[in-house]
């Protein structure tokens, strides 16, 4: 039997994939492993950009968009790895999250579930890395800004568990499905992911039925990064619908006595979110919130963190600068930008130096360069070489 199986379900985001595949290849080195490609039919030309830079990996080309937990479910079911880990293609591993993950679970045989320290692209710490489960009250806890005013409070703040150190192991509820690390004797027991949520509330549903085993689910405060696309931005309508018509899916499924008390509630959210969300975008109509961001990035300063590598240096300032953007020398003690090329440096080193900037009052947001691919990856888009003209 294979020690692990990593399954990464994809849908247009090959780059992402690509600096994905490359950080798991490398903190699974030492670990006989597989991993699996699940493209939801991706039209980004995913097939002929991966193949030849992971030909070791074992893909799955779907001929639709099936769904993520679908997607999983069709890799788990020729997984042959004692352990399961399904991830999200916009996140990076260390060279060590994959080999902390399995010594915990070797050393916790109660445990069902594993999940751990996700940052986002400026270094913070992401709060969906530690949830409960969404109960009716905790529900609406979260719901009506409960949670937000006393976000410490064991009894209004219980969705995101923030009264929970950081920095240690605990025993959470909800392990976040961007990162879900299993046994596979666990998926049998408690069964796979439920293909009725197309998107959202799949990591919920199963982290739940793993409780009702009698396993537990683990915090583990190893880091990964997790940049999370504009699918999951809170403001967009189509992540409040998705979102909460999945949450809706989850109560019916396991708390059908408050059936009436939980379903108005959570459509009154949907429609109140949505028409926020509608007039967000009227108001804002031209509103580009990825130039709009890449306009603030331009007033900033940056720092390429590769000194020694002229010709990456220049291939860099010179993508930068056709976007608008400076790139100031190495060391400019004022930059909020790192870059690093992603083939050269450590993945540790870089989200070591994110989470702990050289200076606490600044956050500094991650780049990286991919020489092989000639992309710039930022977390709000690629920035690729324009095509020369002929």
């Amino acid at each position: 039997m294979l020690q692990l199986s990593v399954i990464i379900v994809s849908y247009n985001v090959r780059h992402y994939l690509h600096q994905c595949l490359s950080s798991v290849e490398q903190a699974a080195a030492n670990i006989e492993h597989e991993i699996f490609v699940v493209d939801n039919n991706s039209s980004d030309g995913s097939i002929e950009f991966l193949q030849p830079l992971h030909p070791a990996v074992r893909y799955i080309w779907n001929k639709e968009n099936v769904g993520f937990a679908r997607a999983n479910n069709q890799a788990i079911a020729k997984a042959r790895g004692k352990y399961i880990l399904l991830l999200n293609p916009d996140t990076i591993v260390t060279e060590h999250t994959l080999t902390d993950c399995i010594e915990l679970m070797e050393s916790r045989p109660d445990a069902g579930a594993l999940g751990v320290r996700m940052l986002n692209a400026d270094g913070t710490f992401a709060p969906e890395s530690r949830r409960s489960i969404p109960t009716p009250f905790t529900a609406f806890c979260k719901m009506s800004g409960l949670g937000r005013l006393f976000p410490q409070s064991r009894t209004f703040g219980r969705y995101y568990m923030q009264y929970l150190d950081a920095r240690h192991v605990n025993e959470i509820e909800v392990v976040s499905g961007a990162f879900f690390f299993t046994r596979r004797s666990t998926l049998k027991q408690s069964g796979t992911l439920d293909e009725d949520f197309f998107m959202y509330g799949e990591d919920i549903d199963l982290s739940y039925r793993i409780l009702q085993t009698g396993l537990h689910n683990l915090y583990l405060p190893t880091p990964i990064l997790h940049y999370k696309g504009e699918s999951t931005h809170e403001s967009t309508y189509r992540y409040v619908r998705t979102f909460y018509e999945a949450m809706l899916i989850f109560f019916r499924k396991h708390f059908s006595h408050y059936n009436l008390l939980v379903s108005l509630p959570i459509k009154a959210a949907i429609f109140l979110k949505g028409i926020f969300s509608y007039f967000n975008l009227q108001l804002n109509k031209n509103f580009d919130n990825d130039r709009a961001t890449l306009r603030q990035l331009q007033r900033n300063t940056y720092a390429y963190l590769t000194p020694d590598d002229a010709e990456g240096y220049e291939a860099v300032r010179t993508l930068l600068a056709s976007n608008g953007i400076t790139l100031q020398p190495y060391g400019t003690q004022d930059a909020e930008l790192l870059v690093y090329n992603a083939e050269r440096s450590s993945y540790a080193e870089m989200l070591q130096r994110l989470e702990h900037p050289a200076n606490p009052k600044r956050r500094n947001w991650l780049v990286t360069w991919h020489p092989t691919t000639q992309a710039l990856i930022t977390s709000i888009r690629v920035l690729v070489p324009l095509p020369e003209r002929g």
